[in-house]
């Protein structure tokens, strides 16, 4: 697994139940080699614009992504999730995606 893989897991809802859902590999964490991942949503209409990313059939990595249905990769739905429950890969996003995409975090976190 790799940095823009989208992979298919369980994620805490706001309801504090889990459902499984395709989230973005962003990167792996020192030390116990849990990943940093964002959740996918189809939920377009929560896209905050220069923030998250729509990954929608105009898109040229919508094909390889593994996504269904047009969808939003969501920043603000981070969460840190250990390897071992990372069943695989459903798909990739290619590297200038991941790069904008984490580039919009830093860009987010370095603000006052």
């Amino acid at each position: 697994m790799k940095p823009g893989d989208i992979v298919l897991i369980s994620l805490p809802q706001s309801d504090k139940k889990l459902k499984k859902r395709p989230a973005l590999l962003l990167k792996k964490m020192p030390g116990f080699g849990d990943w940093l991942v964002c959740g996918v949503s189809t939920q377009l209409h929560q896209h905050i614009p220069d923030f998250d990313e729509i990954i929608d059939k105009t898109h040229p990595d919508f094909k390889s992504s593994g996504l269904l249905a047009p969808s939003l990769v969501r920043l603000t739905f981070i969460a840190v999730v250990p390897a071992s429950d990372i069943p695989g890969t459903i798909g990739c996003l290619g590297a200038l995606t991941i790069t904008k995409i984490i580039g919009n975090l830093i860009n987010f976190l370095k603000k006052p």
